[in-house]
């Protein structure tokens, strides 16, 4: 445990210094996410006060709903990006001779940017409220959980885009699908009770769809974790069902791709 948060915080620290390096990428990432605040502001404003979609105003329905949605794709695409870097640079193979297993390392290596992604979501949430005057009446403590289950499912699904990477050298496949389908089906946007049903069963089988959910009740709405419970249930049975599965089969693929010799194939 120790080697682990002594690796951990050495990629920290390097990543950070990067970063600090290149604050016009941080700046462009502010100002890109203020743009979009200010975008989802004035299309509520068009849309009218008389659209309440779950009893709240649909400017932070859209907050809360797209911040999630985006923090899910981001951090996807952080663990994708990882793999095929290292693919196309040839250090796929150089990760599987460490002492360190090499899905180990991927999550690892992935880890800087995942949070970053977390802190952009948190920076788009107060944002949203203290510029845009988003109305919040959160519990501290729902979002909390919420946010936790939350990033479990989201590594999760990263690591899911690494393996697919790894095996079929076709990750941005599960990018693509959260990017095009599943925001349709998860409430981001619009409350999941307008679909047509069988839509709205295919949504309740969608993680996002709780991680949405949740965090609206308990950062809009102000419920407790009790009675937020079958939400975060099911948050809690994706995340213990979807992160051992999705560990499980990167390690795999990466010693299967390794005895086919396909470990740099992208």
């Amino acid at each position: 445990m120790r080697s682990l948060l002594d690796k951990l915080h050495a990629i920290l620290r390097r990543d950070l210094l990067i970063a600090i390096r290149h604050r016009t990428g941080f700046a462009i990432t502010v100002l890109g996410l203020l743009t979009q605040l200010a975008a989802f502001y004035f299309l509520s404003r068009a849309i009218g006060p008389g659209f309440r979609p779950g009893g709240v105003d649909y400017f932070p329905f859209l907050l809360v709903g797209t911040g999630v949605y985006t923090f899910f794709v981001m951090s996807t695409q952080a663990f994708l990006s990882t793999v095929q870097e290292a693919q196309q640079t040839g250090t796929m193979e150089v990760l599987m001779t460490t002492s360190t297993p090499a899905a180990e390392m991927v999550v690892l290596s992935s880890i800087s940017a995942f949070a970053g992604n977390l802190l952009n979501l948190v920076f788009y949430l107060l944002a949203g409220a203290a510029v845009f005057r988003a109305p919040i009446h959160a519990n501290i403590f729902s979002c909390l959980a919420v946010l936790i289950l939350s990033l479990a499912i989201a590594m999760a699904l990263g690591i899911a885009a690494a393996t697919i990477q790894v095996t079929f050298q076709k990750g941005s496949a599960l990018l693509w699908l959260l990017s095009s389908g599943v925001w349709f089906l998860s409430g981001a946007m619009f409350p999941i009770e307008s679909l047509p049903r069988p839509l709205a069963l295919v949504a309740h089988a969608i993680p996002l769809t709780y991680a949405v959910e949740g965090m609206r009740l308990a950062l809009l709405q102000g419920e407790s974790v009790v009675n937020m419970a079958p939400t975060l249930g099911a948050l809690a049975g994706f995340g213990l069902a979807l992160l051992p599965l999705a560990l499980w089969a990167l390690s795999f693929s990466l010693r299967r791709a390794r005895q086919n010799g396909t470990l740099s194939f992208y």
